[in-house]
């Protein structure tokens, strides 16, 4: 099932570059987890006002990729993101990567899980991040 885009209210754009190309002539199908993640680092940014490297306190625990069609290069990607889904040590974010045309390209989630580097171990999502997240996104998720 492809996601809606009008359910996604940041918008992040990619450049697909000549060395994402592989031998079929479109991006490796690695990329688009590539290019989810640099939408994610900006909402991450954006939304939740987490800037650096030392900022980042989660980890990915599962992904999942739908291709709808050929990524090919040169395009400018706009890859939609939003969390949608929020437990209480875990956060889902969905994806939707379009072509400048607006054209469905590829699409996914993935789970990420609020974690502390420093004791090795997940930890509760902090409420300033939570209520960062609600107020973005529209409160009760």
């Amino acid at each position: 099932m492809r996601p809606d885009p009008r359910r996604f209210r940041l918008w992040h754009e990619v450049d697909v570059r000549f060395k994402d190309i592989d031998i079929g002539g479109h991006a490796h199908h690695s990329l688009a987890l590539v290019y989810f993640e640099e939408a994610r680092a900006r909402y991450w940014r954006e939304v939740v006002g987490r800037r650096g490297l030392d900022d980042v306190d989660f980890i990915l625990a599962e992904a999942r990729v739908r291709y709808h069609a050929r990524i090919r290069y040169p395009l400018r990607l706009k890859v939609g993101v939003r969390v949608s889904a929020l437990g209480k040590k875990h956060f889902v974010m969905e994806y939707l990567a379009q072509g400048p045309e607006g054209e469905d390209l590829a699409s996914g989630e993935t789970t990420l899980v609020m974690f502390d580097y420093s004791q090795a171990r997940s930890r509760p999502i902090p409420p300033e991040v939570r209520q960062a997240v609600e107020r973005w996104e529209g409160g009760g998720k």
